[in-house]
């Protein structure tokens, strides 16, 4: 019969002592367990030097999703910032870039939003997700790119900023849940010429001149047939619209807007008539704003300062602070007569509502197009800024419908009557 042998006393005391010392050894070396510091900007308010376009807005890189990003104009220096809503001590900080990363960066902190200090600097970053300690305070946080590492701007999938909870932080802002009823259409300049095929049909350099953006082939000749067969630098590509408004110039010279942006609204009407909200008719034509205005009393434009003064607009240019821009509004009115494209006066068979209802003589609600024009100029505009129009106030703009209709409907069903914020390509 086998036996199984023995393990010898001295090989057994052996062993114990070794899982004693090993114990006692683990015991006086593990650190204290403590929970990590909380993730802290998710949801924040977000700010940021510039956007490249509607679809890389800044709230992007705070919104937990890695689906989503935001992205800066093709320049340095470039900016995003997180408002924590009061001071925090910060301990790390993870940026998730995209293929447009920084080259060379900082970390900031701020008490004021205004003056800052530097808790990380990065002079040969290598992109993909870095993962950075950090040791300071304050209520905002910022990432502060000095040289980028491609042609393109700076992309942030994801701004992660964490701190010691301290019981004091408040929570993402809470209550209703705002819902957005858009879709867009970013159109950089395409040219610029003394044309106006609405107000001056085949009537060339009759006009002031222009800035037009959307369709590449826009002239005093220009028709429907001519947007629908020609070329765009519209994002998307299926919008061969035509936009334009009147040359800005700084000291009498042309300078166009870095960020153009087209909004197609469901708001300004009630909520039973935004479910009910018609696509814009192929081939229409609507001009908004007064180029004739002689105060601001007869202007609708509205100017403010980029992440400045948004909510105390004027109607005239206004001194913009350095490192801002100067940026135009401009809605156009969104109630049709349901008959006619244009009208003599190029205004009549449009109105804009009246205590959230479209008047009786212009029963069509469509989509309420806002027109956002950023510039890269800031400083006093007394003597420097005007319009290829005259002063602010008589900013104005034109639009000439050449979305193919099936698009229209499709962005009209999907993002306007179900009140869904929508991108580019129609889709949430």
């Amino acid at each position: 019969m086998h036996r199984t042998r023995p393990t010898p006393l001295r090989a057994v005391s052996t062993s114990i002592g070794l899982l004693v010392l090993l114990g006692t050894f683990l015991t006086a070396t593990a650190a204290p367990v403590s929970a990590a510091d909380p993730l802290i900007s998710q949801g924040r308010p977000v700010t940021a030097s510039s956007t490249e376009n509607g679809g890389t807005p800044a709230s992007a890189a705070v919104d937990g999703n890695t689906g989503t990003r935001w992205a800066s104009a093709f320049a340095d220096p470039q900016w995003l910032q997180v408002d924590l809503g009061s001071s925090t001590t910060i301990s790390r900080v993870v940026l998730r870039w995209e293929a447009a990363y920084a080259r060379a960066f900082t970390v900031q902190t701020s008490a004021n939003g205004s003056s800052w200090t530097t808790v990380h600097t990065t002079t040969n970053g290598a992109g993909g997700v870095q993962d950075l300690a950090v040791s300071g305070s304050g209520r905002y946080v910022r990432v502060h790119g000095t040289q980028r590492a491609t042609q393109y701007g700076y992309s942030l999938w994801e701004f992660q900023v964490y701190g010691a909870s301290t019981g004091t932080q408040p929570p993402p802002p809470s209550g209703p849940i705002v819902r957005v009823s858009e879709f867009l259409a970013d159109c950089p300049f395409s040219h610029r010429l003394p044309d106006d095929p609405i107000i001056y049909p085949g009537l060339p350099g009759a006009s002031h001149m222009h800035s037009f953006f959307g369709s590449r082939v826009t002239d005093a000749h220009t028709e429907l047939a001519d947007l629908q067969v020609g070329a765009t630098n519209c994002n998307p590509s299926v919008d061969v619209s035509s936009y334009w408004v009147p040359t800005f110039y700084v000291n009498d010279q042309p300078v166009e807007p870095t960020i153009v942006t087209f909004y197609y609204l469901g708001e300004g009407v009630r909520d039973d008539i935004i479910a009910n909200i018609q696509p814009l008719p192929l081939g229409l034509r609507i001009v908004a704003g007064n180029a004739r205005a002689t105060s601001p009393n007869e202007s609708i434009a509205r100017w403010s300062c980029l992440h400045h003064n948004e909510a105390g607009a004027s109607k005239d240019f206004l001194t913009c602070p350095a490192g801002s821009m100067i940026e135009s509004y401009l809605d156009f009115p969104q109630c049709w007569n349901g008959r006619d494209l244009d009208s003599a006066d190029h205004k009549s068979h449009m109105a804009y509502p009246v205590g959230g209802a479209c008047p009786s003589t212009h029963p069509v609600a469509v989509p309420k197009l806002r027109q956002v024009l950023r510039y890269p100029a800031n400083g006093n505009p007394a003597g420097r800024f005007r319009l290829a129009s005259g002063a602010g106030y008589t900013m104005h703009g034109d639009f000439f419908n050449a979305w193919p209709e099936a698009e229209m409907l499709r962005r009209v069903q999907n993002c306007i009557r179900p009140v869904i914020k929508c991108g580019a390509n129609g889709w949430p």
